[in-house]
């Protein structure tokens, strides 16, 4: 989760163009995936339900990046 922290901030500090948005919200989704998943290793269908969500997180995700 760090690394898409990481990512937010450097391309709002460096003032990058929205085109990065995007790329940088499906990262942060995945990398939230990633972590529920691997809390849920009993649960060997958790990975499917998370990746059919990831267009949903990404979209909060980026929608989030955009308010001011």
């Amino acid at each position: 989760m760090a690394n898409a922290i990481e990512s937010i901030v450097s391309n709002a500090v460096g003032m990058r163009s929205s085109s990065v948005d995007r790329p940088t919200a499906v990262a942060a989704a995945l990398e939230l995936i990633a972590a529920k998943v691997a809390n849920s290793p009993s649960d060997a269908s958790q990975l499917e339900r998370e990746m059919d969500n990831l267009s949903k997180y990404a979209d909060q995700i980026q929608a989030a990046l955009v308010k001011k």
